[in-house]
């Protein structure tokens, strides 16, 4: 593998100064790639209008193609960062517009591209912020194919787009998951499903392996939803989670809660180590994991 800088005479980015990651690698067959800490684009999904597609200016690599906003990553940066700050240099999305929901990453070994696959939360109008841009367009999914595709973002298409209709939800039975560490939680029930919330901030964030969920790509940002009950009811509500109060059984909310998930479509695991709520919520059709997946880590 070797590094090489942008040669003289290509273009470069009106962005500032030149970050570390602005390179070509070169691998040993001779083939480039952009991006020294590899490279990240987004692939916006919007359910009215499609998907967001970048048109190349003839003389990018592989001009004159449709492919996705996206560029090089900086050093120390994550692919979900790099895709999200590419995209709003590169086509002005806004912070906040787009909900992760999945990431597929292409290995190379000496690079690798993720894509990041989101779903609009705030409609917006791209802007064209680069100059390597000729176009931007909303473009409905069934009509992707017929577009000259960059040949990178051509050949991941056909997954990318099977993937499209799978949502997975997480749901989590909070009295059965904090009950499982003896930490004193008996004496504020409040208190330590508001930690078990704190934690499960970083599934929000940071994404669950695939195969943890049963499923393809790389990395899923699945939609979390905490059942609690009695007095953890008091607890506060947190960005990104869904909190369901039960105002009665809790395991007959987390049941109910399960089945409105599955009849929407959703691949649904619900996270509980009660044997008989196990035994319901699989009769509907979801997945079932004991607390210490939560803690799994990769």
């Amino acid at each position: 593998m070797t590094i090489v800088p942008p040669q003289p005479g290509e273009p470069r980015r009106p962005h500032g100064p030149r970050d570390p990651g602005d390179a070509w690698v070169v691998a040993d067959d001779g083939t480039r790639y952009w991006g020294r800490f590899g490279a990240a684009g987004l692939l916006a999904i919007d359910a009215r209008r499609g998907v967001l597609l970048q048109h190349r200016v003839a003389w990018s690599h592989f001009g004159d193609t449709w492919g996705l906003p996206g560029g090089a990553r900086h050093e120390g940066e994550s692919a979900v960062d790099g895709a999200l700050r590419e995209s709003a240099e590169e086509a002005g999305v806004p912070a906040g517009a787009v909900r992760p929901r999945f990431m597929s990453v292409l290995d190379e070994t000496v690079w690798t591209y993720s894509t990041l696959v989101a779903d609009v939360a705030a409609p917006f109008e791209p802007v064209i912020s680069d100059p390597e841009s000729r176009e931007l367009a909303w473009v409905p999914v069934d009509e992707v194919d017929s577009y000259p595709l960059h040949p990178g973002f051509g050949a991941a298409w056909p997954m990318l787009r099977g993937l499209l209709s799978v949502r997975p939800a997480v749901v989590v039975d909070a009295a059965n998951v904090v009950g499982s560490v003896p930490d004193g939680w008996w004496r504020d029930r409040a208190g330590a499903t508001a930690r078990l919330l704190e934690r499960l901030g970083a599934l929000v964030d940071d994404g669950v392996a695939a195969q943890r969920l049963g499923l393809a790509a790389d990395r899923w940002f699945p939609e979390v939803t905490v059942v609690v009950e009695g007095q953890a009811r008091a607890v506060e509500d947190v960005a990104d989670i869904a909190v369901v109060r039960a105002p009665a059984s809790g395991d007959d909310a987390i049941v109910a809660e399960a089945q409105r998930l599955v009849e929407a479509g959703r691949e649904v695991t619900v996270v509980t180590s009660d044997r008989e709520l196990r035994e319901r919520v699989a009769a509907l059709g979801a997945r079932t994991q004991g607390p210490s997946w939560l803690a799994a880590g990769e």
